[in-house]
């Protein structure tokens, strides 16, 4: 017995050390970009151009070897100081990409040492609903075109998530390049969340245009309109200065005024079949004033303003033609 918990006890030890002393290797932390060595190195060519310079001039006999090596290290600094910018852009490009995939692979963002373990523990929770939250959008996408309500679900959540990463960005104890993470997550996500409700304004738009199309009266055609305008001013009341959506208001509201004018030149033209050509006048008449007064483009009022003119002209012929044979 006692040979047998020996041998155990060591068989046990050394699964411990072959399990527990190798640990997966982790992918290498992206480092913060920095401008100091970029600046360091233009300063030591800057250095080496205007010696080289001086030294060339100098041998070759110049009374002032100081003005044109001095000119020539200044130029190569201003345009070391005009491609910094550039430099930097795509550096900070590259780092926050860095920190999005660790993010998106699952690894847990460090935070500072001096930091409550709340903050880690909300970051790993932002973390996981970015994941989630990529694959609940690109459901959206595939069904949105079937099922605008997809989208509008799609943007409250990214409704949510932007005020749970706000909180996470908030927490003590977050370090720098984490914030930075989140940051980028946060303009993505923000650019997702406008697209989204886009969609959803065009598709539920459309989808009520078509149901108002096949309505049967004028009035439930122009009231299910209207539900198709109430859809647009809920997004143009998020993204007020976005042009498809005021195209898209100016469109449904041009529907809705030519089914009003439709309505009283359909009565002009049935008062007209019936040879009340006084009546039909006044139809007309009736539907002028309801074009002047509608909310729709120039264009589309002018062509339907001449073409009721073109109507009354024609019937107003008729009428004294009539009382010339009378």
């Amino acid at each position: 017995m006692p040979t047998d918990s020996a041998n155990y006890a060591y068989t046990r030890e050394a699964r411990l050390r072959t399990t527990g002393g190798a640990r997966p290797a982790r992918r290498p932390r992206p480092r913060l970009p920095s401008t100091f060595g970029y600046m360091f190195a233009a300063v030591i060519i800057a250095a080496a151009l205007f010696i080289a310079v001086w030294w060339l001039l100098a041998a070759s006999g110049d009374d002032a070897p100081l003005l044109p090596a001095g000119l020539a290290a200044s130029v190569v600094l201003l345009v070391a100081l005009a491609a910094r910018e550039i430099v930097m852009r795509r550096a900070w490009a590259h780092y926050t990409h860095e920190l999005e995939l660790r993010m998106g692979a699952g690894e847990a963002l460090k935070l500072q040492p001096a930091g409550p373990a709340g903050g880690k523990v909300k970051v790993k929770t932002t973390g996981a609903s970015f994941r989630a939250l990529q694959q609940r959008l690109a459901q959206a996408d595939e069904i949105g075109a079937q099922q605008p309500e997809a989208h509008l679900e799609a943007y409250r959540l990214c409704e949510q998530y932007l005020a749970n990463s706000e909180d996470a960005i908030r927490a003590p104890g977050v370090a720098t390049d984490v914030r930075v993470a989140l940051r980028a997550g946060q303009e993505r996500v923000r650019e997702l969340q406008k697209h989204h409700l886009l969609a959803w304004a065009r598709g539920e738009a459309q989808r009520l245009t078509h149901e108002a199309q096949r309505r049967a009266s004028p009035s439930a055609r122009i009231e299910t309109a209207m539900r198709a305008v109430e859809v647009i001013n809920e997004a143009l009341q998020v993204y007020p200065e976005e042009p498809a959506l005021r195209d898209s208001a100016l469109a449904v509201r041009n529907f809705i005024a030519s089914v009003k004018v439709a309505h009283w030149i359909e009565l002009a033209e049935r008062a007209a079949f019936r040879g009340r050509y006084t009546r039909a006048i006044a139809r007309y008449r009736d539907a002028l004033f309801y074009l002047s007064r509608a909310d729709m483009s120039n264009d589309a009022r002018d062509e339907a303003a001449t073409r009721i003119n073109r109507e009354i002209e024609m019937l107003r012929a008729r009428v004294a033609l009539d009382k010339n044979k009378g």
